[in-house]
């Protein structure tokens, strides 16, 4: 293994809310206002033992130091990262009293899985038993953060992710993809989950797929939007022009338009596949960074958030109405 696998391992770092003057750019690049920040704290590597897969699982949490009754947000990286990623968002949401928990899934490049590794064609299935895993441990996870014990309403989880972590959190609430192995499309939500927020997630498979997706990513053949009924937020860019689809940026909209009511759909003009740089502070990956984009994502799915969780619906609401048209970061429509 190429992380440590000591039973718990904490490194505990307090991050301090931004300062006056930057809370106000953020504000003005996007036009939107949302509750003030309050430090929090993270804590990895937690150490989920898991036998069946090959590789214990490795947690990180991090959560506001004060509050109580704290809603979680389970999140779910993108092909090839780790749970040190996301910070714009993650740091954005548990500053402003959410719990967020990460974990590093078998195709982290951290991990270095081998290309003949028997378990490449079950890495979305393995991602969804990962999930699993954490909620079945919430109790464990929430005593090795110091303080957190107590604090946290186990009954109001909604999961989220970026591309391929868009697709484990959609599974979550009725996303059914058809195994590669198998042919079945076996219905692997878990009622526990509430709510999803999908980031730059794939759309339809089929002859919407190139040859490279078809053959390299098995798992994004035949899914199926329909079955999804929990509400979800949908975050598109719209010049993402992924090299698995052949229908360019739209494909990644999918997500919203077949799948039931009760979904919203922010598309981030100019957004390319990480929006601006969701997955990290100046990141080599990001193609088009933007801190205006971040800053409308980070607003967004907050208010969403927020809404979905019964905290507060008054920044939701304001941001359907000044996303509504003519915004010059994006667009936010519901159905």
């Amino acid at each position: 293994m190429s992380e440590n696998t000591t039973p718990i391992r904490r490194v505990i770092g307090v991050e301090e809310p931004p300062d006056r003057e930057s809370r106000m750019t953020t504000e003005q690049m996007t036009g939107l206002t949302g509750p003030a920040s309050t430090p929090s704290v993270a804590v990895k590597p937690l150490v989920l033992p898991a036998p069946q897969r090959g590789e214990d699982l490795h947690v990180r949490i991090c959560a506001p130091i004060t509050g109580t009754d704290l809603p979680i947000v389970l999140f779910a990286h993108g092909f090839g990262s780790n749970l040190d990623g996301y910070a714009p968002l993650v740091d954005h949401w548990a500053s402003h009293g959410f719990v967020v928990i990460q974990a590093t899934h078998l195709d982290s490049k951290r991990l270095e899985i081998a290309a003949d590794d028997p378990r490449k064609p079950q890495m979305w299935r393995y991602r969804v038993q990962d999930m699993r895993r954490i909620l079945d441990g919430l109790e464990a996870l929430e005593a090795s953060v110091p303080g957190l014990a107590g604090r946290v309403d186990r009954s109001r989880i909604v999961a989220a992710g970026h591309s391929f972590g868009g697709q484990t959190a959609g599974i979550l609430v009725g996303l059914r993809v058809k195994d590669p192995q198998t042919g079945i499309a076996e219905d692997l939500s878990d009622r526990r989950v509430m709510a999803s927020i999908q980031l730059a997630t794939a759309g339809k498979g089929g002859d919407d797929l190139t040859p490279f997706a078809h053959e390299n990513f098995p798992w994004l053949r035949d899914p199926d939007f329909s079955h999804i009924t929990a509400p979800g937020l949908v975050v598109a860019g719209d010049k993402d022009d992924l090299p698995l689809s052949t229908r360019g940026p739209a494909w990644t909209t999918d997500p919203y338009t077949l799948s039931r009511s009760n979904k919203s759909l922010l598309t981030v003009y100019g957004g390319e596949h990480f929006l601006g740089g969701i997955s990290g502070y100046a990141v080599a990956e990001t193609t088009d960074e933007n801190p205006g984009r971040v800053a409308l994502v980070q607003h967004v799915t907050l208010a969403f958030l927020r809404h979905v969780t019964e905290i507060d619906d008054t920044d939701w609401k304001t941001a359907q109405s000044v996303l509504a048209d003519t915004h010059p970061l994006g667009r936010l429509e519901s159905k």
